[in-house]
């Protein structure tokens, strides 16, 4: 079931909360999944994010599991700035692997990140802070610049992908890119602006994305049952 109540065949949905706040999510798992993909969404967003759904759904038609979930409570997010607080947005994020890894279905499953505008910085901290647990970060049209004092210990494969017209946005993404020191990918996807509303655009992000998780979610699968 995607966020809109929608049946996706193959793929089991449901709702979860997670830490000490009860943050409100939705699990869908397709069968057989080859990981886990966690969603954080960017400032003025929720779960209900109809970008990160779309990207979502097409990721479990690859055969990953997704979780989409609120980052803060209705309170905390009718305070603007804690939507710029990356520190308490990296902690609920942490606190949403640390729920994966209790959870008996998606326990097993390697975890990849990703994240939009302020969520991007979110992902890159947790990341940071947990080596061992994420195996990949995909930022979508981010803001990697607010996770500039921990750029450099992300070891997780990382993706930027961002618009060509994003103005401003992109310099600070190659800034960014430039100071990350994990295998790395920068995507400009040309002609499009910062929510990638452009004819095909999003298409080109859900490609990139699925192919980089793809990708690294399966060596980082390989190297835990080459290390069992």
């Amino acid at each position: 079931m995607n966020q809109a109540g929608h049946q996706i065949p193959g793929v089991s949905a449901r709702l979860v909360t997670i830490g000490p706040k009860r943050l409100e999510g939705l699990l869908a798992l397709p069968e057989h999944a080859a990981g886990l993909i966690i969603f954080t969404h960017g400032s003025g967003s929720s779960r209900h994010s109809p970008r990160n759904t779309y990207v979502a759904e097409r990721l479990q038609s690859r055969g990953m599991a997704t979780l989409l979930f609120d980052l803060l409570t209705e309170e905390e997010a009718s305070d603007r700035r804690n939507v710029f607080h990356i520190p308490l947005l990296a902690s609920r994020l942490q606190e949403a692997v640390a729920w994966t890894d209790s959870d008996p279905e998606p326990a097993s499953l390697p975890v990849g990140l990703f994240g939009a505008s302020t969520g991007s910085a979110a992902a890159l901290v947790a990341a940071a802070a947990m080596p061992e647990r994420i195996a990949a970060v995909v930022s979508r049209g981010g803001r990697p610049d607010l996770a500039e004092a921990v750029l450099s210990d992300v070891r997780a494969p990382t993706l930027l992908i961002v618009g060509g017209d994003d103005t401003g946005v992109l310099e600070l993404n190659r800034s960014a890119f430039a100071k990350l020191s994990c295998v790395k990918s920068l995507l400009v996807v040309p002609g499009a602006t910062h929510l990638f509303e452009e004819p095909g655009a999003l298409d080109q992000v859900v490609l990139a994305a699925a192919e980089w998780f793809v990708l690294h979610l399966q060596r980082k699968s390989d190297d835990v049952i080459r290390h069992f």
